[in-house]
């Protein structure tokens, strides 16, 4: 009897400790990627992503970071990728109405349609108004899985391109933001009635929105405090407070704001990362602002400071772990020029490195909350490509999904 009970004592530690005994070691083999046929010169994609539940597909919007924006299908069932078209074919988009990329997150409406939002591309032709063909805005879009049809609903603000989105999954209102004025758009699709809510930033400008299930949308201000659209009262509501940040963190890291978040509903919580390298979890609430809780630094390294990594990226295993990527824009983890795939236990904070890759593989990831029924994770990836067009400060390099799941080999 006592033989039996020290056997069992090393997986009643594991089990007190959040730790799965039977838990599978992560590898390669748990990770796929996915290439974009039909469009050779595709450069990257911009948390352009999104999951569709009412038909299992995945959408991502592609562009060549200039004048040409795919939108592709990924069939899950039948793990194939597809091109739909090209923006201004499917829209029928005249020349002056070009787009640069889609910079939204791809998001499921309440009628199982899918929204997305579009922008110029770089600051040169939005912020500095010197792009030879000028820029006229950014469009609202719906895509129809259905009839195949993308709907043009029409522009936000004039010369402004949308960065993002949120629907709200009872209305179906859309919450955007423009760029480079900040101003919070909000549109019902229902009644086609545009409402500028105003200005709510300066300088940079946040780029993620998101929902809760309550039917609020919310977004973080130039002092990266947060802004909800309260879904029952149709009010806007102003957190007091600034979101947690680490001491003597930069202010240009404090108004890039949120960079990603992943929801779990069961739980009541939405995880949250920001440019200043913290895990948040935001519960949130009916009516009001909810709580915010501190998780902690993104990761912690002796030769880089804790608000310095770069992760606009996150998701939610179906293991109850958060995964995201770290690396890109000259940060990275080690001292060395690689991306990091990140484990993180939001019930023990604690965090390893389960997967590295050359920049030659993956240079920089972005997306959020996006999973299918099977518990498959989807990000968009890019890799360094000596090959491709260099395009301005984005450098050179070709766009490609990746599929990761924690539980089982895809690959």
């Amino acid at each position: 009897m006592r033989k039996i009970a020290w056997l069992c004592f090393p997986a009643l530690v594991l089990l007190i400790f959040g730790l799965n005994p039977l838990q599978a070691e992560i590898t390669r083999n748990n990770i796929r990627y996915v290439e974009y046929p039909d469009f050779p010169e595709a450069h990257s994609t911009w948390g352009s992503i999104g999951y569709n539940r009412k038909y299992d597909k995945v959408y991502i919007g592609v562009t060549n970071h200039r004048d040409k924006v795919g939108l592709f299908e990924y069939d899950i069932a039948g793990q194939k990728m597809r091109l739909c078209g090209f923006l201004p074919d499917l829209a029928h988009l005249r020349d002056y109405q070009w787009q640069g990329k889609v910079h939204s997150q791809l998001v499921e409406g309440p009628d199982g349609n899918m929204y997305f939002t579009t922008d110029g591309g770089e600051s040169r032709e939005e912020f500095l108004m010197n792009h030879p063909h000028g820029y006229g805005g950014g469009f609202f879009f719906r895509w129809e899985p259905a009839a195949e049809r993308l709907v043009n609903l029409g522009n936000g603000l004039r010369y402004e391109s949308i960065k993002d989105l949120a629907v709200d999954q009872l209305s179906g209102k859309i919450l955007g933001i423009s760029y480079p004025q900040v101003h919070l758009l909000l549109y019902d699709p229902l009644k086609n009635e545009l409402r500028d809510l105003g200005r709510v930033g300066s300088d940079h400008v946040p780029r993620v929105l998101f929902s809760d299930w309550f039917g609020n949308m919310y977004y973080d201000d130039w002092r990266q405090r947060l802004i909800k659209y309260e879904h029952e009262t149709g009010r806007l509501l102003f957190s007091k407070d600034s979101l947690p940040a680490f001491e003597a963190t930069p202010g240009y890291r404090v108004v890039t704001g949120i960079t990603g978040y992943a929801a779990d509903r069961v739980g009541g919580v939405i995880y949250l990362v920001t440019y200043s390298s913290k895990l948040l979890a935001f519960y949130p609430t009916r009516l009001g602002i909810g709580k915010v809780e501190d998780l902690g630094g993104i990761f912690e390294g002796p030769d880089v400071a804790p608000y310095d990594y770069y992760c606009p990226n996150l998701a939610l295993g179906d293991n109850g772990m958060l995964y995201y990527f770290i690396g890109g824009h000259g940060s990275y983890v080690g001292g060395k020029e690689q991306n990091v795939l990140v484990e993180f236990n939001p019930q023990t904070r604690s965090k390893q490195v389960v997967l590295s890759f050359p920049l030659k593989e993956i240079n920089e990831v972005t997306g959020a909350n996006v999973k299918d029924s099977q518990g498959n994770l989807y990000f968009c990836g890019r890799r360094s490509d000596p090959q491709a067009e260099r395009m301005g400060e984005s450098g050179a390099s070709r766009p490609f999904m990746i599929i990761f799941n924690p539980g089982r080999e895809i690959n």
